[in-house]
């Protein structure tokens, strides 16, 4: 399986579904990470932090746009590496996009025609018109990407039609499990990644610059994750609702499900203390 990221910064990746690609690139699938913007300035915590000091270091304080996308580009590197992203596409975007641009979806259906995923990941959008989300305009980018690469042909274009065979989209806003708020939409899916929950730690440390590291990362897969394990009935999960419907010759039933004992599951999914195990460095 091939599985593509689409994402607005660097650490979306990481801290969307960092644990599920951990746990497919052990599988031996091949992962690619688009991510469509430098990151220079949001989360610019590192910077923004040293400008409050007294004496600032002014090789931190005074870096500029070129030199803290280098920084984000590398904490994007190490972090990819340790999950498994065998490649990354950056195409280096200004942070602050609020609309939908053609050429910017002809870059994104271009490296779909060429990588051919069988899975796509994204952000949930939030509303199509909501343009102050950069997530939300990424994503319908994505979207619309996807639907023009479906529509190339070979005599026309150079390549022929690409179709992805499923999206899952992250950060559904509505509650994990009620799927009466948001006229029927909620996740559909979760990923246990409670074997791979450090590794997806240590990639969030990787992302200090934005305030990730340490603290932060453990909070924010105690809270989240944690809440979506609670929902699936293991410690750690990352939920997902999918775009297309799925197909199957009789009725699903996952190796998860057969293996919960409703009896103790909600004792079973609070083992992990995430401070205790793995403790900020």
């Amino acid at each position: 399986m091939k599985i593509m990221t689409i994402y607005a910064h660097p650490a979306d990746t990481i801290t969307n579904c960092g644990g599920t690609l951990a746990r497919h690139a052990a599988a031996g699938d091949e992962i690619v990470a688009l991510i469509l913007t430098h990151g220079g300035r949001i989360h610019a915590n590192r910077y923004a932090e040293e400008w409050r000091k007294d004496e600032p270091d002014e090789s931190i304080a005074g870096a500029d746009l070129d030199q803290i996308v280098a920084h984000k580009k590398g904490e994007l590197e190490r972090a990819a590496e340790i999950v498994g992203i065998g490649r990354l596409l950056t195409l280096d975007l200004d942070d602050s996009m609020a609309v939908v641009r053609e050429e910017v979806v002809d870059e994104v259906a271009a490296a779909l025609a060429r990588e051919r995923p069988d899975v796509v990941i994204c952000d949930y959008p939030q509303n199509p018109a909501m343009t102050a989300n950069t997530h939300t305009v990424a994503t319908m980018t994505a979207l619309a990407a996807l639907g023009r690469a479906a529509t190339h042909l070979k005599n026309l274009d150079g390549r022929e039609e690409t179709n992805v065979r499923q999206v899952f989209f992250t950060s559904v806003p509505v509650a994990v499990t009620d799927g009466l708020s948001l006229y029927g939409v909620r996740n559909d899916l979760f990923v246990d990644i409670t074997p791979v929950v450090g590794t997806k730690l240590a990639a969030m440390d990787c992302f200090e610059s934005q305030g990730y590291a340490g603290l932060f990362a453990r909070k924010l897969v105690e809270s989240s994750n944690g809440e979506f394990g609670r929902a699936a009935g293991v410690n750690f999960a990352e939920a997902y609702s999918r775009l297309y419907n799925e197909t199957h010759d009789l009725l699903p039933l996952t190796e998860a499900a057969l293996r919960a004992d409703p009896l103790t599951r909600h004792v079973d999914y609070s083992r992990i203390d995430v401070r205790a195990r793995f403790p900020a460095g």
